[in-house]
Formats: C-alpha cells, structure tokens, sequence
C-alpha cells in the first residue's frame, strides 16, 4: 500500500503472525505484586512495586508486563514516560494487547502511533479493531483515516459497527459527506446510532435536506430516535428556516418528555432553532421556561437579536447577563458594527478591555469591518496597528477582513501586502482580494491572481462572481466569457443568477446590448432587479430607448413600491429631452405614494462623524457649511470653463 507521511502499510501475505504468549502467563491476577500495582496511586509506589517486579524476574514476562503498561499509560498516564521506557527496554516480544496499550497510549502523538503500528506489523502481528480505533484517534490528516479504512477492508475488520461509525465520525468532519455515506450504506445492521451520527454531521455541514431525508429512513427502518436525533433535526430546521417543522419537532420534544440531563441541550438547541427561523417571540418563550440556563442560552439570545437588529433587546440581555465571556462581547459589538455605528462599537471594545476580556480574532475582525463600513481608513490602520502591538496572528478570517477593509478605503496597495504577508490564504481571502482589485478597476490584475489562485486552492461560487466584475468592470468581455463557460465545463459548477447577472453586465457595459438581451431571455431562471439594472445604466449610456423601457418595465414589476426604477426611468427621459415623459412619472411615483430616499453622505473629522442628509438643516454647523458652499459655486460660476459649460448646455 501507498505510504505517505507517518502513514501506514500492509505487509505481504506470506507473513507469519506471532502471538507471542509467554509461557509464564500462569501467573495469575492474585499474584501480591501484580495486586500491590493495581491499589497503587503515587509515582514512588509504582517506582517500588517496578523495582520489586525487577528482583524477581518478573519484568521480562508478557502478562506482568502487560499490567505495568496498562497502570503506566492508561489508568496513570502521568508516568507514560515510564511506560515508553519499559517498553522500549524490557519488552522484546509485545503481543498485539501491548502494542495497543501502547497506540492507544499515544494517540495524541500521531507520529509515535502511527510508526508502532508499522513496527507492529513488521513483528508479522495483525491488528484488531481496537488497534484501528486507536489509530483513528491519532489521525491527523484525511489520508491516514483512508488509509485505516483500507486495512479494515483488507483485514475483513470493517463488520464491526463501532468501527464504521468512527470512520463516518471522520469522513464527516472532514467534509467528505460521499464516503461517510458509502460507509454508511453498506454496514450489514443499521442502529441508531449510526442513524445519529449522520443526521447530525449532515446537519452541521449544512445539508439539511439530507438530514431529514435520512430520519425518514431511520423511521422506516423502526428505530426509535433520541436526543441526538432530535438535536440534528433542530440543526437542520434553523438551517432551512422551516419555523413549521421546527415547531413539529418541539411539539415532539414536549410529548418525549426527555430527561432533566438533557433538557438544557435541548432548550438550547430550541432557541438557536427559533432565532435562526427569525421567530423571536417563540425564542423568548423557550428563554424564559428554561429552569437553568448557561452561558450558550443567554448568548444565544444575544446573538439572535443583535442580528436581526434588535440591539435595545441585545443589549439588555448582554446587562442581564451573570457571567459573560469573550462570544458574549463578540455578539453584541457585531451587532453594533451590522448597524454601522462605530462610536458604539468602540466604546462597547473599550469596556471589554477594562473588564479584562483579552479580545481574538473575530474581535479585531469585527473592528475592522466597523471601519470598513464608514470607509475609515484612519480607524482602520489604529486597529491594523492593535493587532501588531498585540502579537497576534493574523489567520484568513482577519487577514480577509483587512484586505476587504483597506480595498474599501481605497488603499488597495496596502491590502496587497496585507494579501501577500498571509501565510495561509483560503478561499476566501483570495477571492476577497480579487474582489478589490475588480472594484479598483485592476481587471488585468485580478486576472492573474485567479490564474495564481488556482494552484493553491480551487475558486467557488463567489470567487467567480469576483473575477466576472473584474472583467465587467475592465471592460475585459472576451476574458469574462472565457471564464463564464469554464465554470461548468471545467469547475463542475453550475452558474446562478448571480453569475447571469455579471454576464449581462458585461455585455451590457461593453455595448453589446443584442447579446445582454440575449442572455436575459435564455437565462434558466427569471432575471433579478440587479439584471435589468444594468441593461438600463446601459441603454442609457448607449442610447437604446427602446430596450430601457422594456427593462424598466420589467424592473417596477419586480419593485412597484421601489423609487429606484421610477427615478432612473425619469433621469432617461430627462437626459433624452423628453420633459413630458419624465414629468408624467413623477407624477405617477406621487399618485402611488413612491418617495425617493434622500441621500446621504458622510465624514470623519477628528474623529468625529458628521453625517449630512439633502435638504437637511439639522447640522449645528448649517451655517458656516452653507457659506462655504455658497463661495465655492460663486467661484464655479465665475470660472470661464464653468461659463462655457453652461454656454453649450443652453
């Protein structure tokens, strides 16, 4: 077999098992040394009891030994230092229930198992199913557990259902949900447990239909669920946001009448099923039963409405709190930071830091999209320069975070250094970069770190939208095709709307309104209001008239209650001549009750946030910002360009 690493290997059939038994093994339990060992609890007993077992040649024999690795490894693991010395030294023989003492000993130091295990077989000794256990314990990596899972197969071990479920237990998290089911169906006697295992691994990694459709065989099948099950179905129904099915499944729980060990699990699991279904008053409910409630419940009721916006309420369960740690302080600067007020964010990090809470990663993370949000570079880099004076390392969520928030305030040089100090880039910190470089207009750079990408990680769904605006946005329409009919042919993945959408905008961008058009009526779904967006910023800039209406249309059949496509569709007609037409749709927008959003701007000053609304006198300053204004359109209007400007407009 393949080795690879600390792997392991098989050994020629024709290799001799030795057992390897002594003849001594007629030294029974009741021997006074070996029963001295077993009431033994201090080090320098058991340095005594080694010494006494050494003067009367008891050391050297199998079944003595093998009570002297199981008390030094196992029941004392303190003294495995002991234990590795004498097996080192004084067994020259160890039969198979020694060397999976010894694995299982040292399961936490994958390089040691892994290579007693290769010494084992040289010694022509064949595993059991419990030497596989240990060894799956150790694993590191997703090659030694196919690699275990081959010897089990080889050895005709793999019968043995404990055994198939830790291999679905691995398979399933490390995402290979394929394998985990391979396994699965093929084990002779499904049990509940297995049933478990695989609702709840399916569930956490997100695929939630195949969780339920998996409880609905464990219902065929006559097995009776439990807790657990009960747990990966909540998963599941939050996941989905099936408030129906969740409140089945409570209604289920309550029938069960489950025992008080369990009740707060699932009241817990209750809760994050309610929140995430965006039923809070149900949430509440569950809360205020809860007989006892830890540091997850009150959390997760933080969390659930610092998302949803409810910060009032956040903040009072945050104060209410007993005991709270760092996810607590997370939740609800996260919420602040969702809503975009940064002074709050600050001051909620501040008093984290005087209540001696030692913020991580997803703290800074959190500061630096606060930042990211108002375009603060200067808040930014104080929260950049933290993280160093901190030491801390920066991993691919922060190191996302940063690239995202440079790229926002418009330093996209410093976010390609923070891009290449990364020593480990996922995903997502490569498309977050190309995602800035598409917005700044650096198609052709964006291009290349996709091409760099692609040696290091594979792109997804949205590294793709990434490069499509880059080529969009550059301009770059040959590329951005190229690269929309690679998605399937050489990806494996199927386009969304989404990626339609970069499609049409880049056809649209370029001039090439046929083709845009074309795009929309074969796409496979119904365009979206981003989709004819586009066409129409398009047709406006290239003159269409007749296929902007069409869009438009289209656009106040998805939105009537919207301002957007009224507005656009005015300033076309309005930019076009049309003064009639631009003044029967506003009219129509004030007979339909359509108010366009006022817009808003706004500036860090010292530190100070300044916002400004059209048509809005509240500013204290009003005055003093009215006479600036009023001296820099004096100037405008005196200028000879500005002169000549409105000499062509009239």
């Amino acid at each position: 077999m393949h080795r690879c690493g600390r792997g392991i290997r098989f050994l020629s059939s024709s290799s001799n098992t030795r057992i390897n038994w002594d003849p001594t093994v007629s030294l029974e339990l009741n021997h006074p040394t070996l029963i001295l060992l077993e009431k033994c609890c201090i080090r320098d007993h058991f340095k005594q009891i080694l010494g006494q077992m050494m003067r009367t040649n008891l050391i050297g024999q199998t079944f003595p030994m093998s009570r002297l690795l199981l008390y030094s490894a196992i029941s004392h693991p303190e003294n495995l230092d002991m234990a590795l010395l004498l097996f080192n030294n004084y067994t020259p023989h160890p039969n198979l229930y020694i060397y999976n003492t010894m694995i299982n000993a040292l399961s936490f130091l994958t390089n040691q198992s892994f290579a007693l295990y290769n010494s084992m077989l040289q010694s022509g000794i064949y595993p059991d199913k419990h030497t596989l256990l240990y060894l799956l314990q150790a694993s590191q990596c997703i090659l030694e557990v196919k690699q275990i899972h081959c010897h089990a197969v080889v050895l005709g071990l793999l019968s043995y259902g404990y055994l198939q479920n830790s291999l679905i237990k691995m398979y399933l998290e490390n995402g290979l949900l394929g394998l985990a089911y391979q396994v699965f169906q093929h084990m002779p006697v499904l049990d509940a447990v297995s049933f478990n295992i695989m609702i709840v691994g399916y569930a956490k990694r997100g695929y939630s239909l195949q969780a339920l459709e998996l409880f609905r065989e464990m219902l065929v099948s006559g097995l009776e669920p439990d807790d657990f099950t009960i747990l990966g179905l909540l998963v599941s129904c939050g996941q989905l946001g099936n408030a129906k099915l969740g409140k089945s499944v409570h209604a289920w729980i309550e029938q069960r009448k489950s025992n008080s060990s369990s009740n707060l699990i699932l009241g817990n699991a209750l809760l994050d099923m309610y929140i995430k279904c965006k039923k809070l008053e149900f949430a509440q409910r569950i809360f205020d039963a809860l007989v006892e409630k830890d540091t997850i419940s009150w959390n997760t009721m933080i969390a659930g409405y610092a998302k949803v916006g409810e910060l009032d309420l956040a903040h009072t369960f945050f104060d209410q709190m007993p005991r709270r740690n760092l996810f607590s302080w997370n939740s609800l600067i996260s919420g602040y930071s969702q809503k975009g007020d940064y002074m709050m964010v600050m001051s909620l990090f501040s008093s984290m830091v005087v209540n001696n809470v030692m913020p991580d990663n997803v703290t800074m993370a959190i500061l630096v999209h606060a930042a990211a949000e108002i375009g603060g570079l200067d808040q930014g880099k104080l929260i950049h320069s933290r993280v160093v004076r901190m030491q801390m390392k920066v991993d691919a969520f922060l190191g996302s975070a940063l690239i995202d928030m440079y790229c926002k305030c418009g330093s996209i040089e410093i976010a390609f250094m923070v891009f290449r100090g990364l020593t480990k880039k996922d995903v997502n910190v490569w498309t977050t970069m190309i995602t800035g470089f598409a917005f700044h207009g650096y198609g052709s750079k964006a291009l290349e770190l996709f091409s760099e990408m692609q040696g290091d990680v594979m792109p997804n769904n949205v590294t793709f939208v990434a490069i499509l605006t880059a080529c969009s946005h550059s301009g770059l329409v040959d590329e951005g095709i190229k690269i929309f009919n690679s998605m399937k042919e050489k990806y494996c993945i199927e386009p969304g709307i989404e990626h339609y959408g970069c499609l049409v905008d880049l056809y649209a961008r370029s001039g090439r309104l046929a083709e845009a058009e074309e795009v929309v009526d074969n796409m496979p779904m119904k365009p979206s209001r981003s989709i004819w967006g586009s066409i129409v910023g398009a047709c406006r800039a290239h003159g269409n008239m007749e296929l902007a209406e069409r869009a438009l249309r289209e656009l106040l059949k998805l939105e009537p209650e919207e301002p957007g496509g009224y507005v656009l569709l005015s300033n076309i007609y309005s930019t076009w001549g049309r003064w009639s037409c631009s003044d029967k749709i506003r009219e129509h927008m004030e007979r339909r009750g359509v108010k366009k959003t006022a817009g808003c701007s706004s500036v860090v000053i010292d530190g100070v946030f300044h916002d400004f609304v059209a048509a809005d006198k509240k500013h204290p300053r009003w005055e003093e910002i009215q006479s600036i204004l009023n001296c820099m359109k004096s100037e405008m209007m005196s200028s000879s360009a500005f002169s000549f400007f409105l000499q062509m407009l009239l």
